[in-house]
């Protein structure tokens, strides 16, 4: 014994205390430098220092302020537990064509790996000796090793199980060409008033006592890199006792360690994404108000699916809360969200890390960057690809400096590939030589902005206005375009119109418009004549309910919804429903179910006099008096239901041959219904709609020739 601990644990315990304790114990034996008897100031001295050192480290590397925010928050208050890849997920030879049949097989849109095996982690933090941090810009690499270092403070009460004093090194500070690690650890210990600081390092390293976090590879100024790289090598080589965490950028890193154990960082699952916002939220005001649940509740709604697709990455997550906590909503417009989280990976996150910029940027600004991606953006969007081989975007890159009068001619188009890929991360390497835009949002995005900068929206509408790979084009081309918002939604109700073309179809629009128009329901017309289009699909289909008629149905419903009001579409819902349940399982419990909802339909006021509705009662309650007992066979049930069909038919002035439709007839009714719903949507995300264009336009929705 030293006679050193009695009085570490009669003072007052600081966040350093533990693990300088159990190092000075009689196994650390770091006492030794300063001699067999120590007088009281001196111990007095050392135990200040360990504590200042714990403070320091809290203030310096424990603390968040980031992306503009208005005050700071403790990384321990927020931090959520990661996730790491195995190596199989690091490297990969995969081709461009494998990539897109993996994803597409996927049927998401996230790039990720939810095929390979993840481990959390702390546990690989305290298994490997030395470990390599690996991922893009923004996925929580330097707040990992910051919280292994508060992790290694607390000692025995931490996650991390080996006594180690933590020392956290940025290597972006390596900016000379003498790069002197144990001169940079001993002005640590220094700085918190340690005695003799140069033996204390000098021992501490010598018995494997420190955990050393090397932050930023990547960040090292080009010119220094290889030495730095040196350096390390012989450092890690010289004190192999001790332990070492490093991290860099995936698509800097070219396995240039020997005894580092690689790991890549996996994204956000929704279960960390959840865990992060309510731990982002965690103030009294905002649990009493339970905003960590709402902001998560909105972030899972199908109009924020591109949003949410944003917060796998730590990085855009924070920016996701930040948008959150200063209006309680995203915005409608996603384009203007979109914008943002792009300039954060263009500008704004290296700015904030103070990331020296490469030479390659002193002519490609910001803008000029912009329209090169957006380019790439477009040219794959178009031809239905989300991955690129290395030499065709070095050849988009070099065909747009080359053909720009006002770009920079000197420079490289592997370089600025290079520099994009490791400073931004905007572009990926997903597999040896193939990339891909970090998130298919941000290839959207870009490819909005290029058909607004090229005038080709008419060209969106004629070509891709009912293929849904382009929904969030649209959306975004909205949000995008400032002053041509009306002659876009008048482009594609005009070529919606065109999808109305068989006498069948338009019947079928007449009779919902007849049936509907003057009806004493307080809905928008196009809100009651998209019901009674659900409710002829569903009557013309129960036998045969097919994906075809899901979607017609989805949208008539989304019609509904949006221009009625939610009784409207919940009823619409109910008793659509009711009737294929009706005659899929055709059994007492089934027929009982749609007669119930049917019956309501008086209570809608969606139809106008031309239909008996108290006669359609009268007929329903005495079917629902002649339902077949559960006793009774399948067929009875079947024929009842039948029965049913026709009795409404009947009352609702349709006759088999309206609603008869064919594959075609049916696929063609659900693109015009989905080109309706999504002019709606359109109208939502823009930044200004001229009210007369609007009120023009939905007021002709679901009409024949109203254009």
């Amino acid at each position: 014994m030293t006679g050193f601990e009695p009085l570490l644990a009669a003072a007052v315990s600081g966040v350093a205390v533990p693990v300088f304790q159990s190092l000075w114990g009689s196994g650390g034996n770091l006492l030794g430098m300063f001699g067999k008897t120590l007088d009281e100031n001196t111990k007095q001295l050392i135990f200040d220092a360990s504590k200042k050192y714990g403070h320091n480290y809290e203030e310096r590397h424990g603390i968040l302020k980031v992306l503009g925010m208005r005050e700071p928050v403790k990384l321990e208050s927020v931090y959520t537990a990661v996730q790491f890849l195995n190596d199989n997920a690091i490297r990969s030879f995969a081709s461009t064509e494998q990539l897109e049949e993996v994803y597409r097989q996927g049927k998401g849109r996230k790039f990720d790996s939810q095929h390979c095996q993840k481990q959390p982690g702390i546990e690989v933090a305290n298994e490997k000796q030395y470990l390599m941090v690996l991922g893009g810009p923004g996925a929580g690499k330097s707040t990992f090793l910051r919280k292994m270092g508060m992790e290694a403070l607390k000692g025995k009460k931490g996650g991390f199980k080996h006594d180690c004093i933590p020392v956290f090194i940025e290597l972006k500070r390596f900016t000379s060409s003498e790069i002197d690690i144990k001169k940079f650890i001993i002005e640590e210990f220094n700085i918190c008033g340690f005695p003799v600081p140069d033996q204390f390092t000098a021992k501490a390293l010598e018995q494997g006592k420190l955990l050393i976090l090397l932050d930023g590879l990547d960040e090292v100024p080009s010119q220094n890199l290889n030495e730095t790289i040196s350096q390390i090598q012989n450092f890690v080589d010289t004190y192999h006792q001790n332990r070492f965490i490093a991290s860099c950028r995936i698509a800097a890193y070219r396995n240039n360690f020997r005894r580092f154990s690689d790991v890549a960082m996996a994204d956000f699952d929704d279960e960390q994404i959840q865990q992060f916002i309510n731990n982002w939220f965690h103030g009294e005001d905002d649990q009493q108000a339970k905003t960590g649940d709402k902001c998560w509740e909105l972030l899972q709604k199908p109009e924020n699916k591109a949003a949410k697709e944003l917060a796998h990455t730590p990085l855009l997550l924070t920016f996701l809360c930040l948008v959150y906590d200063r209006s309680q909503n995203f915005p409608n417009n996603r384009s203007v969200l979109y914008k943002k989280a792009l300039r954060i990976l263009l500008e704004e996150w290296a700015s904030e890390k103070r990331i020296l910029r490469e030479e390659i940027y002193q002519g490609l600004h910001t803008e000029l960057e912009e329209l090169l991606l957006s380019e790439v953006a477009y040219t794959g969007f178009t031809s239905n690809r989300l991955f690129f081989s290395q030499s065709e975007i070095v050849d988009q890159i070099k065909t747009f400096l080359a053909g720009n009068l006002n770009a920079p001619q000197h420079l490289n188009g592997e370089a600025v590939l290079n520099a994009i890929a490791i400073q931004q991360g905007i572009l990926v390497e997903r597999a040896e030589d193939v990339f891909s835009f970090s998130h298919l949002t941000l290839q959207e995005y870009l490819t909005a902005q290029y058909i607004d900068d090229h005038r080709l929206v008419e060209k969106l509408v004629t070509e891709h206005l009912v293929d849904q790979r382009w929904k969030e084009v649209f959306l975004l081309v909205a949000g995008v375009i400032r002053g041509g918002t009306d002659d876009l939604l008048l482009l594609m109700e005009k070529e919606g119109q065109k999808y109305i073309n068989t006498p069948k179809l338009q019947a079928l629009l007449n009779w919902a418009e007849e049936v509907t128009v003057g009806s004493q329901g307080d809905y928008k017309p196009v809100g009651k004549r998209a019901v009674a289009i659900t409710l002829a699909k569903v009557l013309a289909n129960a036998n045969a309910y097919s994906l075809a008629n899901a979607n017609i149905l989805a949208n008539a419903y989304s019609l509904a919804n949006t221009n009625a009001n939610i009784l409207a579409y919940a009823n619409a819902y109910a008793y659509a429903n009711a009737y294929v349940y009706s005659l899929a399982k055709a059994n007492v419990y089934a027929n009982i179910y749609a007669i119930n909802y049917i019956g309501k339909i008086d209570q809608l006021q969606i139809f106008n006099q031309k239909l008996n509705s108290t006669m359609l009662l009268t007929q329903l309650k005495a079917l629902k008096a002649k339902i077949p007992d559960d006793k009774q066979p399948k067929k009875i049930h079947q024929a009842f239901a039948k029965t049913l069909i026709e009795t409404l038919l009947n009352s609702f002035n349709l006759t088999p041959e309206m609603i008869n439709l064919s594959k075609e007839e049916i696929k063609v009714l659900d693109n015009y219904l989905y080109a309706n719903h999504l002019i709606i949507q359109c109208k939502d995300a823009a930044v200004r709609v001229s009210r007369d264009t609007w009120e023009a336009i939905e007021a002709r929705m679901l009409l024949v020739g109203s254009n």
